[in-house]
């Protein structure tokens, strides 16, 4: 069953070879009220580590052009916020190792200056001036303040099972590995965004957090997950449920697995996996993207012997930003990562008998966390 909570999983995994050629990062998503207005706004605050090994006295940016000429490897923790929607904008700070303060046992804890991080709390500021952003293109980020303090309460986990386990991960088996410790998280605290102060409340912050670390980013990359749903069969809201998509074309051992995606739904208390590496639940998987004039489009199908899911999503692109990371090795490979966090859709579950399908909900799916990108060399 995959709503096991691991702390050991959501530690830092920058162990070995991920020292001198590895990243990991804690993401985390939700939906504040603006103060003033009371219009809702979804945020993004992601921690991201990179290189520990390779340290120097300042961060190492992989993106400015001399280091891009040399080969120079990036070397940093980068702290990245903002919100999407018609304010959108994407902050980052970066820091050198020597000022960074990391517990990466369990539980985690990750420090400098003001920023923290850690599975209950977060805090932090960023603040990036216009002449700076322009001056800097090597941060890969706009200009913007934010500052916020929060309380993270993960209520239930996605567990990806043996391929993220001890045995695995020691291997360093995979490309990209993933780990979502609250795929339905409750969060609560303040934000101030460029003047304007911002509430979160555990009962409408539809939360997320999860985790991602390896040595490199899969191609295509898929991201789906929101616990803001409604059942039309019912009409009620389902308060004890979330789903959660991710994946795209992993490695291990080098290998590619084509067109695999991992998913769970917990629905009102009851587990449905559909998950390729539990080879002997017979999982299979159909998805496809589409990139309209004003959208982006999710088609998702996932089966095993016991259930189907078919999901069907869509954000504005309007709302939605390019979301920028570089590789261990210094390589932007995402020209337009489109990354989104108030896309919207639906969701039919069946039970499966044999080839007959009984449905079990219609469920119309709200302030969706939403990815998807392709490598552009």
């Amino acid at each position: 069953m995959f709503n096991k909570k691991d702390e050991r999983r959501n530690a830092c995994m920058l162990t070995g070879k991920f020292k001198k050629r590895g990243y990991d990062w804690w993401w985390h998503s939700f939906t504040a009220v603006n103060n003033t207005t009371g219009q809702e706004v979804p945020f993004f605050i992601e921690y991201f580590l990179c290189n520990p090994a390779l340290a120097k006295e300042t961060p190492t940016l992989g993106q400015l052009p001399q280091n891009k000429a040399d080969g120079t490897k990036p070397s940093y923790l980068m702290v990245k916020a903002g919100c999407w929607g018609e304010k959108k904008v994407q902050l980052h700070r970066f820091f050198a190792w020597k000022d960074v303060n990391l517990h990466g046992k369990a539980p985690y804890s990750v420090s400098a200056d003001d920023c923290f991080a850690s599975d209950t709390k977060l805090l932090g500021s960023i603040n990036i001036s216009e002449q700076d952003a322009a001056s800097h293109p090597e941060w890969m980020c706009d200009a913007g303040s934010m500052s916020w303090n929060l309380e993270l309460d993960k209520q239930v986990a996605f567990n990806v099972g043996f391929g993220a386990s001890a045995l695995f991960r020691a291997l360093k088996a995979f490309e990209m590995y993933w780990h979502a410790e609250g795929m339905k998280t409750l969060v609560s605290g303040t934000i101030t965004l460029n003047g304007e102060s911002y509430t979160v409340k555990k009962e409408n912050s539809y939360g997320y957090a999860d985790k991602n670390w390896g040595c490199g980013f899969t191609s295509p990359w898929v991201w789906l997950s929101s616990n803001d749903l409604v059942s039309n069969v019912s009409g009620k809201r389902l308060t004890n449920s979330v789903f959660d998509i991710g994946g795209g074309r992993p490695k291990v051992f080098g290998i590619a697995l084509e067109r695999k995606l991992l998913s769970a739904f917990w629905y009102e208390g009851k587990p449905y996996e559909f998950n390729f590496s539990k080879f002997w639940t017979g999982t299979k998987t159909t998805f496809s993207y589409e990139e309209t004039a004003e959208e982006i489009v999710w088609h998702v199908e996932q089966q095993n012997h016991h259930a189907l899911m078919r999901t069907e999503m869509k954000c504005k692109k309007s709302d939605m930003l390019w979301v920028n990371y570089e590789d261990p090795d210094g390589n932007k490979r995402f020209k337009k990562l489109w990354n989104g966090g108030n896309g919207y859709g639906n969701v039919k579950l069946y039970k499966r008998h044999g080839k007959k399908l009984e449905l079990i909900d219609d469920i119309t799916v709200g302030h969706l966390g939403c990815e998807y990108g392709e490598f552009e060399d």
